[in-house]
């Protein structure tokens, strides 16, 4: 009898816990098919092969333009019909990469890097970075570039970084640094010991970890904040304007200690660097009427003698955008001012003015307005606007900022300078030229009368001249230019930012 009650206890308990486990299996069931915000995916259906995870700000539209795919791709790849569906947390599979699994991200190519840096920084093989980005040569790895990326557990620890100097071993250059050739080669994921160049910028752990004191002595830093490709003498590097304009100044800063030597070139000009606080910086004018595109920035160097003598090289596209400029109506002047037997050999005259680089930097602060302060805002033309003269085709463009004033207005000086160029031409009109140092000049057309001498060196403020209507001219005004590096730049920017 008691067997009985014990028995048919047990058998009730059973089937009261059968039916608990079906309730929470069919919960389970239901819960494991529904994802957030609508998604249901059978098992069969489970995304297969790499997934980029939703994070918050995500739109579908933005991430396909991030990982180079169509928006009606990534659709199809994800079995979604309303683009304006999409939850937090969500994964998305990539389309166009078959064969790779796992989770996705997509990072900025910093400046100072290339894509033998990019892999050493994030310890993946070249050829994985080159498929994921569907790579098809190393110039596509331009600074502000969308960069397609593995998800790591684990990050890559603080490296160190070091130049192979010619006629030195990979043994030599290890024991200098404190470490092996194992950790050299390893590090800078070479194949092989012998496969390291002179110049090749190396790499090899050590230094601090993020928000920690770096070791007595060392030169190392954490990795993820430092331009890769560059030694570990340059701690740092910027371009600014990102991304470059046609018809403004680029500007590159280069973080190091005295005694480096750079040299580089930037959209087919010659770069050249002079020492600011702590670092290095060169000026560019981009071209008012350079193509928007990809244009290489090159810079190189030399270590001082205690580093080694070591030089290093390196190349990066930055790219540069247009600058919008508008079209003014067809201009009627006196045709000897587009007769290009006179234009042609004026333009080479002034142009030559501005090729020598003082390594004297005159100006302080922002540039005044070369006018009295009522016509300081009146610009009846304004930079870049692209011309035709006597029915020609659009083929010029306005290099400089007409400001108004009638015949006989002062012209001030905008910042301290030297008087390179003071005379009479025929399409400028009466004009001057000031060298402000470091590849920055202002020139001045169409004066009445021109109250400097070449020589001269001249205050900001000063008056250097009075406005006429000389030259290729439909009334009088002042025609003030700004060159960086050689080329005219819109000189608006010079009137409200300080520069460098």
């Amino acid at each position: 009898m008691i067997f009985k009650l014990e028995t048919g206890f047990v058998l009730k308990k059973f089937l009261e816990l059968k039916h608990s486990l079906l309730c929470a299996l069919y919960f389970l069931i239901i819960a494991g098919l529904i994802l957030p915000g609508g998604y249901a995916f059978a098992q069969e259906d489970t995304p297969q092969g790499p997934v980029y995870i939703v994070q918050d700000g995500d739109s579908l539209w933005n991430i396909a333009l991030r990982f180079g795919v169509s928006l009606e791709d990534l659709q199809a790849a994800n079995n979604i019909t309303n683009a304006g569906q999409l939850t937090l947390n969500t994964p998305l599979v990539i389309p166009g990469l078959e064969g790779v699994n796992g989770v996705l991200t997509t990072s900025r190519v910093p400046l100072g890097e290339n894509l033998r840096s990019l892999s050493r920084r994030y310890q993946i093989p070249s050829e994985t970075l080159i498929r994921l980005n569907h790579l098809t040569s190393p110039g596509e790895i331009y600074a502000g570039a969308n960069l397609i990326l593995p998800v790591q557990e684990t990050a890559a620890g603080p490296t160190r970084r070091t130049v192979l100097a010619p006629g030195q071993s990979l043994l030599e250059l290890a024991v200098l640094n404190g470490t092996s050739t194992w950790e050299l080669a390893n590090t800078s994921s070479l194949e092989s010991r012998w496969l390291a160049l002179p110049g090749d910028v190396l790499h090899y752990p050590g230094g601090a970890a993020p928000g920690e004191e770096q070791p007595a002595g060392s030169s190392g830093e954490n990795f993820n904040d430092s331009p890769g490709a560059l030694p570990s003498l340059i701690t740092g590097i910027s371009l600014s304007p990102t991304p470059l304009v046609q018809g403004q100044a680029a500007f590159i800063r280069i973080d190091a200690p005295p005694g480096l030597q750079l040299e580089g070139s930037l959209a087919g000009y010659d770069l050249h660097f002079f020492p600011d606080e702590g670092g290095y910086v060169a000026m560019q004018g981009i071209h008012a009427m350079a193509e928007p595109g990809m244009y290489p920035l090159a810079i190189s160097g030399t270590l001082s003698a205690e580093d080694g003598s070591a030089s290093f090289s390196f190349s990066q596209n930055v790219f540069v955008t247009s600058g919008d400029y508008v079209y003014d109506p067809v201009l009627t002047v006196s045709p000897e001012t587009i007769d290009p037997s006179i234009t042609q050999p004026e333009d080479a005259q002034w142009l030559a003015l501005v090729q020598e680089y003082t390594p004297e930097k005159m100006w302080d602060g922002v540039f005044a307005a070369p006018v009295p302060p009522e016509f300081a805002e009146c610009w009846p033309s304004r930079f870049g606007s692209r011309r035709a003269y006597n029915g020609s085709e659009y083929r010029y463009f306005h290099t400089g900022l007409d400001f108004c004033g009638g015949v006989g207005t002062e012209i001030y000086a905008p910042a301290d300078g030297v008087v390179v160029f003071a005379g009479p031409l025929t399409v400028r009109g009466n004009a001057t030229m000031i060298d402000h140092g470091w590849g920055v000049y202002t020139g001045y057309m169409h004066q009445e009368e021109i109250l400097v001498e070449p020589g001269d060196r001249v205050k900001a403020g000063q008056v250097i001249g009075l406005v006429g209507a000389t030259g290729r001219v439909t009334g009088p005004h002042l025609h003030w230019e700004i060159f960086v590096g050689g080329v005219q730049v819109d000189p608006m920017e010079w009137l409200e930012q300080v520069f460098p």
